[in-house]
This record gives structure tokens, sequence and C-alpha cells, in this order.
């Protein structure tokens, strides 16, 4: 599996189980109509029958034998009827495979062998080239319920650790499963439970310790919006003391250790010529501070190469060396993060690459576990009072900021003593900031002529950057819809400055219609042209679980009326001033009959992305106060004479 990139996951559809035994399971366990009627209450799919068996022969070798029986009883459990497994030809090998599909009597009616199986190279989207491939198969369900049985065997030659064991995934029952992992003492086994506590029978088994756990009758596990999967779902995580990856040995006993491997693997890949040294010298040395030549050689970077992955054998793990970067203008994450380091190491600023899984709300790294739960590589260069930290597969991110893709985790810096485990900034409000301002000039006709112009740091940032990129009417389509403006007679969009972090985006928009009502000779206008919460939050008797967001932000939006000659302001909506323990909103409206404009203020600010479970109903009746607030109306009339 393709290792160190931007956040990619192969999903293995095929259930989560494994079977030895030769009389696997009795016929009723095919047959849909012996599923428990409480195993069916919020179920798309029933686990009817799962079992794994793992051999670990040697560090970094081993068998994997897997078996289950799955009802699918809804379409949304469509994709349970697609078998895809990953395997390269010289490490991770599939010895045999078989998907068989029963109607709903329990009736064999379709048997799909290895060979019948479409084989292909297991492209991630963003490798040039990979040496992964997969094995795949999708059954077209006609209807439902139907019963999907997954047969595989695996031999692995190259392994850092053993996947998890997903016990239970969102939305899907389980009547019986069991899971065995067999292993001699050399291996060192690890395993932790997660959101479940579950405790292994032990045995031996021709010199081998062996561990094995069953579970019956799980009932279905409903994600409530905003929680993270990570934090409910049951599974298992397994690690071994000693691994072998693609012929070099190495052991992840703890995190000291895993970071030494690491560093004694990419040794030899963090120099440049002399000649190079020497140039890269010679572009900072008006610069007087070791900020500014990071920011300066950041930048250099970002202008001179590019994000492209390239994962074959032991580069899943071992960067291009920084010359070939350097020569080819190209790297994944890792080669790109090594690179930014050789040029720092050429001016005598030290730095480490940093292991860490991306993604956002992703789980973070657990201090007391060391294991392999890593994704993307990024850099940290230690300061005397704090690090700057560079995402370096970006072409636009200011230094020092990552943004939630990385941000709030734990990441495992490489340093020359072994790895370090250490904590990523936290996102703050004022990272995530979106400011526009506003000038509508109203008609006598209830027509109008808007501008927007937008600054927009962090997150919202990256929004407008990547919108950029495609057609004119899809950023249309999804400005209207995000801003949650009227859809416009005319639409015309500007990019202005990106300086400081900050892009400045300008829209001018046409209405031949604006007025929300017209009664008589009045008009009825909402007071702001877009909408900066663009979202709600359910509404829930009672919350389990904590809701996440995507992280802290503030938003200000400040808009002018011109009120056509004639006419002036009968009415405004209230000032409001809401408040909650997570976030604040204010919204402020003057008329100035002098010069006949009205002017809205609007401010938001949500401090934090995490909402405790019991404070959740004080967070979702504040985000519907505020978005009700939209709707409000402020009302024109034509002037009457005197």
């Amino acid at each position: 599996m393709s290792r160190f990139c931007l956040v990619f996951t192969f999903v293995l559809i095929a259930g989560t189980c494994y079977s030895q035994s030769k009389n696997l399971a009795a016929e009723a366990l095919y047959q849909a109509s012996t599923i428990p009627d409480s195993l069916k209450v919020g179920a798309n799919a029933v686990v009817r029958y799962s079992e794994d068996y793992i051999v670990l022969k040697a560090p970094g070798k081993g068998e994997i034998r897997h078996r289950s029986i799955v009802t699918l009883l809804n379409e949304k459990a469509e994709t349970e009827s697609v078998f895809y497994l990953n395997y390269d030809k010289k490490y991770n090998t599939i010895e045999d495979a078989e998907m068989l599909v029963y109607d709903p009597a329990g009736k064999l009616i379709k048997k799909y062998k290895k060979s019948d199986m479409y084989d292909g190279a297991a492209s991630d989207g963003f490798s040039l080239v990979t040496d992964d491939r997969f094995k795949a198969v999708k059954h077209t369900v006609s209807s439902y319920p139907v019963t999907i049985e997954i047969i595989y065997q695996r031999n692995i030659n190259s392994m850092l650790d053993l996947p998890d064991w997903q016990i239970q995934r969102k939305e899907i029952a389980v009547e019986n499963s069991l899971y065995s992992v067999a292993g001699g003492k050399d291996v060192g086994l690890r395993y932790k439970c997660k959101n479940i506590n579950l405790e292994p029978q032990k045995s031996n088994d021709e010199g081998m310790e062996v561990y094995s756990w069953k579970v019956k009758n799980l009932k279905a596990i409903k994600i409530e919006e905003g929680a993270l999967e990570w934090k409910i779902l049951p599974r298992i995580s397994f690690s071994c003391d000693k691994f072998e990856f693609y012929g070099v040995p190495g052991t992840l006993k703890s995190w000291q250790s895993f970071g030494q491997w690491l560093a004694e693997l990419n040794t030899d890949v963090c120099d440049l010529s002399l000649q190079r040294q020497e140039e890269i010298r010679n572009m900072v040395s008006n610069l007087a501070s070791d900020k500014e030549k990071i920011k300066f050689l950041y930048e250099y970077m970002q202008k001179n190469v590019r994000y492209v992955s390239i994962q074959l054998g032991i580069g899943g793990l071992k960067p291009f060396p920084a010359t070939f970067v350097d020569s080819k203008k190209y790297g994944d994450c890792k080669a790109l993060s090594n690179y930014m380091k050789a040029l720092l190491k050429a001016v005598n600023i030290p730095s480490y690459c940093a292991i860490i899984r991306a993604g956002e709300n992703e789980e973070p790294a657990d201090p007391d576990f060391s294991n392999d739960p890593f994704n993307h590589v990024i850099l940290c260069v230690p300061g005397k009072t704090d690090s700057t930290w560079l995402e370096c597969t970006s072409s636009f991110s200011p230094a020092g900021k990552l943004g939630p893709f990385t941000e709030n985790r734990n990441a495992l810096l490489i340093t020359e003593t072994g790895g370090k485990l250490v904590n990523t900034p936290i996102s703050r409000k004022e990272d995530n900031v979106f400011e526009s301002n506003t000038m509508v000039s109203l008609d006598a006709e209830g027509g109008a002529h808007a501008t927007l112009k937008i600054k927009a740091c962090g997150e919202y940032r990256k929004i407008y950057k990547g919108l950029s990129l495609v057609k004119t009417d899809e950023q249309k389509a999804y400005l209207i819809k995000n801003l949650q403006f009227k859809q416009p007679d005319l639409f015309r969009l500007q990019y202005g400055d990106d300086k400081n972090g900050s892009q400045e985006v300008n829209i001018d928009l046409d209405y031949y219609k604006f007025s929300d009502m017209a009664a008589g000779d009045k008009y009825f206008f909402r007071p702001q042209l877009l909408n900066i919460c663009n979202f709600t939050l359910p509404e829930l008797e009672k919350r389990g679980t904590d809701f996440y967001f995507d992280h802290p932000l503030a938003k200000l939006n400040t808009v002018v009326f011109e009120i056509p000659e004639g006419y002036e302001v009968e009415s405004l909506p209230a000032n409001q001033n809401l408040k909650c323990g997570f976030g604040n909103y204010e919204a402020a409206f003057t008329y100035n009959k002098a010069n006949n404009k009205l002017t809205g203020i609007y401010k938001l600010d949500i401090n934090t992305h995490i909402i405790p479970a019991s404070r959740y109903q004080e967070m979702q009746k504040f985000i519907s106060e505020v978005s009700k607030s939209f709707n409000k109306k402020f009302v024109m009339r034509k002037k009457t004479g005197r």
C-alpha cells in the first residue's frame, strides 16, 4: 500500500473477517429470513458470519485468510456487493479469491472466481506511477435482500504492522464475527481496543501464540451528523515490535525506535551539490533573520517544484534524493519535505520531517501505542520560542500555516535520536477569516447592482484558490450556493491581489428584480446580500456524541444599500447580539437619511471546532437564531409629498 502521500484510503469492501473452518456455517446463515429482528433495526446490512485468521510467520511476513457472509437489506448497502483487494506481484500476493451471491432463500445465484475479477493498477488519483494493483468485481444487485459471501487468502512478505480489525462499520449489524492472530514471540504482537472492551482468548499452536476475539449480535450504529467515526465505531489496532518492509528490517516497539529506523532509511537523501548549496546561500544573503530565510526558501520551493507522487517499493517510505527533486522539479510529500529540508540545511537552518495522519479531524497517533497510522509528511523547523510548520505539497499555503488537514494532532518528528511525538498547531478563529464589503445600488423598480469585495484567509483562501482553477460557470454555481445570494441576471468574477495570506475576490452582480416582495409603493429586501452563516445544525432532543466543525472561524460582512432618489427606508430589522459558550454573533443596522444609505454590519465568530455532546443544544439554538436573521427584511417605500 502506498505510504506517506495525500490522504487516500483503499476501501476493502469485501468484509472484515475470515474463516479456517471447513464447515463454516449452517445453511440458515445464507437465508435472509433468519436474521433476528433486533439486528435489522437501523441496519442497511447484517454480517451474518465472518472470520479472519492471520498467521505472522516472521517479522513482516504472514498469511491472511478471510471469509464473510453479509446480507444486504437495501440499496444503501450496495457497496457491500463490491469485492476489492489490493496486492502487488512481489510482496503482497493473492493466493485465492472468490465472491458468491445468494438469493433471499439462500440459493446460490452467481459465483465469481479470481479469474473473473478485474485486474488493474491501483491508481490513487495523484500518484504518477505505483506498483500497487488490485483485484475487483461488482455484482449488480437487482433486488434486496441479497447475501454476499467473500473468501480470499493473501500472502504478505512486506509489512509494517497489521491493519485494524474493523469490528463494525456504520449502519451494519454484526451477528457473528471472529478474529484470530497467531505469531511467534520474536514478532512481538501488540494490540489495543478502540471504542470497545474485548478480551482475547489465548492459546498456542505449534509454538505460536494465538489471540482470538469474538463478537455476537452487535446492533447497527448510526453516526450522528458532525461526529467522527473513529471515535465511535469499535475496532482493534495491532502492531508488531519487529517488522520488515521491502527487505529492510526495523522495530516499532516505540515511537523512538520507529523514528530511528526512518532516520537511518533517509540518511543519504538530504544533500544538494556543493555548487547548488552555494547558489542557495547567495539567494538569501541579503536576509537577516532565519524567519525571513525560511519564508523565502519555502516560496522558492512552491514556485519551482510541483507535487507528483511516485510509490514504488521502499519508495513508499524513502523519499527521492533532494538532488532528484532539484533537477526534475517534482516529488511527493516526503520528497518535497526532504527537499525543503535540504534547502534549509544549505543555509544552516535545522529542520525535521514529520510524519502525520492527514485529513480533517483525523485520528491522531496514539502516544501509548506505537504503530503506523500515518499517510503524509510535513516539515517542522524548530525555533527558539516556537516551531514553523511547512506544508510542502501546497503551492499557495503561507509559510507557517497548516490548516485543518494536519492541525490539532500528533506528528512524529524524525530526529537524529529517533522519533518524537509532538503536537501540531491548534486552529484559531483568526486563522480562518472571511471578510466581505458589499455595495448594493437599488433602483426604483426593485432591481439592483451589487459589488462584493471579499478578503479570504486560511481555509477560505484555499477555497477561492481552488475555485480559480475551474470553469466560470462552476465558480458561479458554487458561489451562489455557498454564499446563498440570489440568482443574478449578470455575474462577473475577478480575482484580486493575493498577499500576506489573504486572497481578494471581486464580484459584480446585476438583478432586474432584487426585492423579495413588493406591495404598493413598498419594497421588501433582505439586509444581507450573502449569508455568513450558511449552515444549520439538526435539532435533537439529546446528542450522544461530540459535534465537530472543520475549523474555527471569524466572518465579517459589511453591506451598504444606496436607496434610490425619491425613496426612503421605512423600517429596519432590530439589532442582534447573540452569544453562546462557543461563539457570538452581532448584527447592527443604521440608516443615514442625509445620504439615503442603509448600512448593516454582521459579525460571526466560532471559537472552537469541537462542541461537547452535553452542550450541543446550546450551539444548535445559537446557529438556528443566527440563520433566522438572514431572512429578516427592511422596507423601502416611496417618499410621500410634503
